[in-house]
């Protein structure tokens, strides 16, 4: 592997450090990022870590009109030895340039830009909380930087590394959530950027969101976006439901994020021989099994939230109570397992865990 030069420019003033009780999600941000340009015809250089402060992009800036921007999401953890963890962070790097190559933009070097994640933690560990629950966000994005407003992909880009130290993603922790079914507006369909890691994707589910807090709701359950009948994920996590003893999560299917801890409660689940099952669900079928008492469990996966048990769908004006709006018993299971691998209270089978010394 080719050595990374990496410039380091510390800071002069230490920024106060919030409370671990009084963390929100990417509301605070360390001391510290990590920057690297890329001109066509050159590739990326100029790799730095340097105070984390406001950036200067021209006006014309291709992010700014075209959308040409992907990012990715994963968190360190700090283990009671001391140690500092990431969780499948290999998987966040490949997942980037997979988003970046449907938005054509250029890849990152996988190795290479772990290797900078892994200095950039170095130097801003005294970040990392260490309050049950909390853990140090890890936010790499790439961003167009080209001034110019014709409708074609920049020749230039910024690679960008950021950290937040964060608490639950939901201000109940694991506590259930209760999720509005979105019957009238779209996110993706197959063939668009649904599969893609890009701000555009996100944007476009504001307006439910928006709609969904207002009524009292913590996310918005997609449908599809042809037949709008069959689920795909939910806003931020992608879901599963537990059916009369069997597991189920919607199939990849061209308009549905590929996510990293999806795939990890996937391998999990097989490695405890339950057979999780991959194929179209559509909201009939859950309403069925829910009103046929075999509706057992429901819930999302996804870096913010780890797992996040569903206990309330609401589908067209009827309130789809999922275990007594309780937490389930295999969703509890699940995330002892994966917040025990990830902070080393547990063993990794699987090898999924990288440390930092």
């Amino acid at each position: 592997m080719t050595e990374l030069n990496i410039h380091v420019e510390l800071t002069e003033s230490k920024k106060e450090k919030p409370l671990s009780d009084q963390l929100e999600f990417g509301r605070v941000f360390t001391d510290h990022m990590f920057i690297a340009n890329y001109t066509e015809g050159e590739g990326w250089a100029d790799h730095r870590i340097e105070p984390y402060r406001p950036l200067t992009l021209d006006p014309a800036a291709i992010v700014f009109h075209y959308g040409q921007t992907v990012f990715e999401g994963l968190k360190a953890y700090r283990s009671e030895d001391g140690t500092v963890r990431l969780f499948r962070p290999e998987q966040n790097m490949k997942r980037l340039n997979a988003s970046s190559d449907r938005i054509s933009m250029p890849k990152v070097n996988e190795e290479l830009a772990l290797e900078a994640l892994k200095k950039l933690i170095e130097i801003d560990q005294d970040w990392i909380p260490t309050a049950e629950g909390t853990s140090l966000y890890i936010r790499p994005f790439v961003i167009a930087t080209e001034a110019y407003l014709g409708v074609s992909p920049s020749t230039k880009y910024q690679f960008m590394i950021i950290l937040s130290p964060v608490g639950s993603y939901y201000k109940g922790g694991i506590e259930p959530v209760k999720i509005l079914v979105e019957n009238d507006y779209v996110r993706a369909v197959s063939g668009g950027t649904g599969t893609a890691k890009t701000a555009g994707n996100y944007a476009s589910g504001l307006k439910a969101q928006e709609i969904a807090g207002q009524k009292g709701y913590a996310q918005v359950l997609w449908l599809d976006g042809i037949e709008r009948k069959y689920i795909e994920e939910v806003g931020a996590m992608n879901v599963f439901f537990k059916i009369n003893g069997e597991v189920i999560t919607p199939a990849l299917n061209g308009s549905i994020l590929e996510g990293i801890t999806r795939k990890s409660v996937i391998e999990l689940l097989n490695h405890w021989d339950i057979p999780v099952i991959e194929r179209k669900v559509s909201m009939e079928e859950i309403r069925t099994a829910q009103r046929n008492g075999l509706l057992e469990e429901a819930f999302g996966t996804g870096t913010a939230a780890v797992i996040s048990p569903i206990g309330e769908l609401s589908w067209k004006d009827e309130k789809l109570v999922v275990n007594n709006g309780e937490i389930g018993k295999l969703s509890e299971k699940i995330y002892a397992k994966l917040t025990g691998i990830q902070t080393g209270k547990v063993e990794d089978p699987f090898g999924w865990v990288v440390e930092i010394k």
